[in-house]
């Protein structure tokens, strides 16, 4: 849950300067009082870096030593400057600027355009992959949608680090990328695109940045005007930064250093975007006088997931973990990470979501809860998991909140009421703020009452329950705030992209997790292949993945759980094993790290896990063997039946002739092929078995908890002789 949401987080504005400085820690308070010179902040993960540069800014205004109007703080997601912007103006901070690189560039040239170049700022482009389409058929090159993708990426990563296609094919691989396609063709593609970008008259992203470099760089009239406008600026995320947003930056300042960056060289994961950690790691080179402060006292995590951040990073070599922060827990003990081991993916899935139901049922709100995976496409198998157990979740990275058109919609509305409210019979039991949002949003499909199940209608439901939230959180900030009071919020978070918390689960990649806390996180599939990922080859690939996973587990405020499957798929080889970097740190494996005192030993989960009364699940540690004739099995297929293919079968085949009845009726009802409901395979092994009960059954490779769950019943019912659903086979 974000500051800017959680009312909770809404403070009384400080009656002084001095009052600003409550509450910091030591280290804290020297970064908010060193307002002179260069600054550079080494704030590790969860102590308390937002916090320390706000209020460093609202110090050095309320004391009358910044004036807020030539502030600068830049940092790098919309989501972070909303934050920022909304903690400066509960310390009474207003008027500084705080926005993203782009952003703030994209207002300097959209102002000096016309001076600078003359007529309209060209338009710019949102996405870039359709122009990307439109070069590859002018060059009559062929890509798939992927390789799009990827030559969109090598675009982008040519600009931000100041590469001109004709230096393409050398930049990359002096910089060691491995190019989706031949070098020489990216570099025709991305000339071909910029020729296409001149020819409609429109810029991308990056141009925005180019053009305002150029336009400083070129016109020292513009350059001083800025720098007469913005005279100390603060950089957030200082180890993102790219080549082009440096000199962007140092074309803001010029000779002048009143400049404060903060930053942890270990959560640099975004070099494939140009990003690097140098430019943090070499100020005091560059700023010999320069203030270093570092930040080490976390105030996120227990000691139990601290110690085990320390520990990945204790592995780690290269430059940045020469300068890792070795962070010290400010919070009470709690739980040890829970490791598990699942036989394939979809017991994996299963696992989680079957541990997150518990959780919310013994009182963990769904927003307190996170899924976290190292790629988008394992997405798809926790959304089922987390839907087959009634959870309601949130995916990280799709439609933006503002986008949806049921906000669309409920934005209209709310303007609407705000402007003619007093004619609206909604509005005439309302008293207060949040209850006039609630009047004007059930006209628009919200009940007190959450819709039974997932999908379409929930998420709908989801979104319009955050507004009522959010009217709920801008009442405790401001108690006379009226309903025009918040559209006007309204139209500030979609204009920052700040989205306001939804209920649900969240699911979301490690890259986007990035600046986000729960209080429990589960990091699942980290095995070798997945974590570190297959194509990470070189040492510094190597790391990045290290730092990746070390953001992940950091995430987590008081639970963590680590998770990896030993397939992909059931009844696949179970030839993966979990990652490398969790050597020595989880119980069990080799080169045994110390372990944080007092904490005991215990959260070691193997397979199923699931508690006494759960069904446990077969994992692949021997060699399986048919039951027959005891040979050793390797096919997939004979696994799946315990027995060898020429072996005999005892199967009931009346019962299998059942069970294929059974199957066709619910493909029928349900859409779908008959072996998406069970194999032919599954039930064979089902008709051979002739399980009893729900253990029994969750014993056959191809009976997740999804099936178990949906299916058992029925199934039981006709190995039992009777119809599903009561009554006998024979009736």
């Amino acid at each position: 849950m974000t500051a800017a949401t959680h009312s909770s987080l809404f403070p009384p504005v400080p009656d002084s300067a001095d009052a600003v400085l409550e509450g910091l820690d030591p280290e804290q308070r020297a970064v908010a009082t060193a307002l002179h010179g260069p600054v550079c902040v080494l704030a590790g993960a969860g102590t308390g870096k937002t916090r320390a540069i706000t209020h460093r800014i609202a110090y050095g205004v309320r004391a009358g030593i910044l004036q807020p109007s030539s502030v600068l703080a830049v940092t790098f997601t919309n989501r972070a400057a909303g934050e920022m912007r909304g903690r400066l103006r509960q310390l009474g901070a207003q008027g500084v600027q705080a926005r993203t690189f782009h952003s703030a560039a994209l207002r300097q040239l959209q102002f000096f355009w016309p001076k600078a170049i003359g007529g309209s700022l060209p338009r710019l482009v949102d996405r870039k992959i359709q122009l990307v389409a439109d070069a590859a058929a002018a060059c009559r090159i062929r890509l798939d949608r992927g390789e799009l993708r990827d030559v969109t990426a090598e675009i982008e990563w040519s600009k931000v680090t100041q590469t001109v296609p004709a230096d393409y094919a050398l930049a990359a691989l002096k910089a060691g990328r491995e190019s989706p396609r031949d070098p020489a063709e990216i570099a025709q593609l991305y000339s071909v695109y910029e020729d296409l970008k001149r020819d409609r008259v429109v810029i991308d992203f990056e141009d925005v940045l180019l053009l305002t470099v150029g336009i400083l760089q070129d016109r020292q009239d513009i350059a001083d005007q800025v720098r007469a406008q913005y005279q100390h600026f603060v950089v957030d995320e200082y180890q993102d930064v790219s080549p082009l947003q440096q000199r962007l930056l140092e074309l803001w300042l010029g000779e002048r250093d009143s400049l404060c960056v903060v930053g942890d060289a270990s959560q640099t994961i975004y070099s494939f975007t140009g990003a690097t950690p140098d430019h943090l790691l070499d100020f005091r080179t560059r700023h010999p006088g320069a203030t270093v402060v570092k930040l080490v006292r976390d105030y996120r995590s227990t000691p139990q997931v601290v110690h085990l951040a320390n520990g990945l990073l204790a592995q780690a070599n290269g430059r940045a973990a020469d300068h890792r922060l070795e962070l010290v827990s400010q919070r009470p003990a709690g739980p040890e990470p829970v490791y598990t081991e699942y036989a394939d993916e979809p017991a994996e899935a299963e696992g989680a979501a079957r541990r997150i139901r518990e959780l919310m049922a013994a009182g963990v709100p769904a927003a307190e809860i996170a899924v976290l995976f190292r790629t988008n496409s394992q997405s798809e198998t926790y959304e089922q998991a987390l839907a087959d157990a009634g959870v309601s979740y949130q995916l990280r990275g799709a439609e933006r909140f503002f986008d949806r058109p049921e906000v669309r919609r409920a934005g209209v509305a709310l303007r609407a009421a705000a402007r003619f409210g007093g004619n609206d019979a909604l509005l005439d039991d309302t008293v207060d703020l949040p209850s006039q949002v609630r009047a004007v949003l059930s006209g628009e499909g919200w009940t007190s009452e959450p819709p039974a199940g997932s999908g379409a209608v929930r998420e709908r439901w989801e979104s319009l329950a955050a507004l009522v939230n959010l009217a709920h959180d801008v009442v405790a900030a401001r108690p006379a705030a009226t309903l025009a009071d918040f559209v006007t919020e309204l139209d500030e978070r979609a204009g920052a992209q700040h989205a306001p918390t939804v209920q649900g689960v969240t699911l979301a990649s490690l890259h986007s997790a990035k600046g986000l806390e729960w209080d429990v996180v589960f990091l699942v599939g980290v095995a070798e292949g997945m974590m570190p990922i297959t194509y990470a080859k070189t040492d510094e690939q190597i790391e990045e993945e290290r730092r990746l996973l070390y953001v992940g587990v950091t995430r987590a405020r008081e639970r963590l759980h680590v998770s990896w499957s030993l397939s992909r798929s059931p009844g696949g080889r179970p030839n993966r094993r979990p990652s490398h970097f969790l050597d020595g740190l989880r119980p069990g494996s080799t080169g045994t790290v110390g372990r944080a005192t007092g904490t005991g030993g215990g959260g070691v989960e193997r397979g199923f896990g699931g508690g006494p009364s759960a069904a446990p699940r077969r994992t692949q540690r021997t060699p399986a063997r048919c039951r027959v004739c005891g040979r050793t099995l390797t096919d997939a297929g004979e696994m799946k039946l315990m027995r060898c293919d020429g072996c005999p079968s005892d199967m009931d085949e009346g019962l299998y002739e059942r069970l294929r009845d059974w199957r066709a009726d619910q493909a029928r009802l349900s859409g779908q092929p008959a072996f998406c409901v069970f194999t032919d395979r599954t039930l064979m092994a089902i008709a051979e078995t002739a399980p009893d009960d729900d253990r029994e059954l969750a014993r056959i490779p191809g009976v997740g908890m999804r099936k178990l769950n949906r299916y058992g019943a029925d199934v039981l019912a006709i190995c039992a002789g009777r119809q599903p659903g009561g009554g006998d086979a024979d009736d």
